[in-house]
């Protein structure tokens, strides 16, 4: 049913987050002001074209962290701990890089991981073309939300919730989706840039504010808690 209104990946990408338990915890490293809503990037997927095809059996014989079973999967695998990525490399020269919190981290994989395709062989450019394919994130509108009122005056939203607890809102400008629950959790997905993600977010809680579905919390910051799993 959802598939159809989210664009393919972004269930993958939210099942995904919930199964890891990332609501469990307190916004670290978030971005948020003292009043309004606060948000953390949780992922971050990009892809990379190096220009020239690889010799992946060539590669994993000399990198020893390197796993590569063509058998089971045409790409050669490696993990990245500063910071902490995993890039799956295929013989065209593509490349999928994921895991990144912020772009500063993507950037600095992607030059940690092309120096290390060059010191072992590999004759792949300094600076290869990246882009940005999803950006997920995780936030708190730091208020509750009337989702029975919020689908009838948004566009594009969706909510059934005998299906899912949350409202599906497609944002057109940023082009994002987000999921919206009644405890103001959210979920956002499909962001191209750190600052598509912040600007979906500030405009989202003013959209609902101007509406008037919010209700602020009384008493500030709330934690990401256990009473988001209970909406699942």
């Amino acid at each position: 049913m959802f598939k159809r209104f989210l664009r393919p990946g972004v269930l993958v990408y939210v099942s995904e987050y919930f199964a890891s338990g990332i609501f469990k915890y307190g916004f670290i490293n978030c971005h948020m002001s003292s009043s309004g809503p606060a948000y953390r990037i949780e992922n971050i997927v990009a892809t990379v074209n190096l220009g020239v095809e690889l010799d992946l059996e060539r590669l994993a014989e000399r990198l020893t962290m390197a796993e590569y079973n063509p058998d089971q999967f045409p790409g050669l695998i490696l993990r990245l701990t500063k910071p902490r990525i995993s890039a799956l490399i295929f013989r065209t020269g593509k490349m999928v890089a994921t895991g990144a919190k912020n772009e500063e981290d993507l950037k600095n994989a992607v030059r940690a991981l092309v120096k290390l395709l060059r010191d072992h062989g590999a004759e792949v450019p300094f600076d290869p073309e990246v882009q940005i394919q999803n950006i997920v994130a995780s936030g708190n509108l730091h208020a509750e939300v009337d989702l029975e009122q919020a689908v009838l005056m948004l566009e594009n939203a969706m909510y059934e919730p005998e299906q899912f607890p949350g409202l599906i809102y497609r944002m057109s400008s940023p082009r994002v989706v987000i999921l919206i629950f009644g405890s103001g959790k959210i979920v956002c997905t499909g962001a191209k840039s750190e600052k598509d993600v912040a600007s979906a977010v500030q405009k989202l809680y003013n959209q609902l504010k101007e509406l008037g579905v919010l209700y602020v919390e009384e008493g500030g910051e709330e934690e990401l808690g256990e009473e988001f799993e209970e909406e699942l």
